[in-house]
């Protein structure tokens, strides 16, 4: 099967303040819409409602992080910046207990227990109805473990998150992207560790993930206050998205994408650091 071509990249559907004129929403004759100035106006077409904000976040990070993806080369893709960091591998030769993936490359996963920089989160899942024994059976540890986490006193414990490469990276945000889709807009059956045929191509990743990116964006983008309002509109099986009203989904799907888009962009220029000095 031929690979999917990468959508040209759209104007943000939000209004936002550009040059002393505003963006504003206006339909297209294909139903979709898209951004045109309004001059003259100032600020009184100002979308600030919590749809238009949550997807111009994302068209902004996304616009931030297609720059600094271009130009990335195999190499660089799958370099490890120290001994045992995670990656994607070929099957059977993962440095990880619960590596997935359907195809001849998995992706390195299973912590042996939750990164200290998650206990903030889960703190967050369980106060917003999530159990500690889904959390638990999510994370691949005890119900104990949670507890003592979720009841835990004194400094914060050391952060043990592993070191990663930018092709896990990558496949970790592909992965997330593709069974939120399933899960939310799709047919909800299909297992989200096997959604992603994982490549060592970084040009092949790359144009695979921005094709998803996008199908991601224009779902949520059709989407309405009521849908955003309601517990369950996400049944994403991997999180606390049955538990919770989509608009929160849609906040920590952008951090997600932030803070794994910033590490990769940090990769790169420890990468072209490291040229540099040889």
């Amino acid at each position: 099967m031929a690979a999917p071509t990468v959508s040209r990249f759209k104007r943000p559907v939000a209004a936002t303040a550009c040059m002393g004129s505003t963006w504003q929403h206006t339909p297209t004759r294909h139903g979709r819409r898209r951004c045109v100035t309004a001059k003259g106006t100032r600020m009184e077409n100002l979308r600030t409602d919590r749809l238009s904000l949550l997807v111009y976040q994302l068209d902004r990070a996304r616009e931030i992080a297609q720059v600094r993806l271009t130009g990335l080369g195999d190499e660089e893709y799958l370099w490890e910046p120290a001994p045992g960091a995670w990656s994607i591998r070929r099957r059977g030769q993962a440095s990880s207990p619960k590596a997935f993936g359907p195809g001849a490359w998995v992706l390195d996963s299973g912590a042996s227990d939750i990164p200290a920089a998650e206990y903030a989160e889960i703190d967050r899942q369980v106060r917003r109805g999530m159990t500690p024994d889904k959390v638990a059976a999510d994370w691949g540890v005890s119900t104990q473990r949670v507890e003592e986490i979720l009841n835990r006193v004194g400094p914060p414990e050391p952060d043990l998150t592993p070191v990663t490469t930018i092709a896990w990276r990558l496949g970790h945000l592909h992965s997330g992207f593709a069974g939120r889709w399933e899960w939310t807009f799709g047919e909800r059956r299909r297992q989200p560790d096997l959604l992603v045929d994982f490549t060592p191509s970084a040009s092949l990743a790359v144009e695979r993930f921005w094709v998803e990116v996008d199908r991601w964006h224009d779902s949520v983008a059709a989407m309405t206050p009521e849908q955003l309002d309601t517990p369950g509109f996400g049944q994403y099986p991997d999180g606390s998205d049955p538990d919770e009203p989509f608009a929160t989904v849609l906040v920590d799907q952008n951090l997600e994408f932030i803070h794994h888009m910033a590490e990769i962009a940090l990769l790169r220029d420890l990468w072209r650091a490291r040229s540099m000095s040889t």
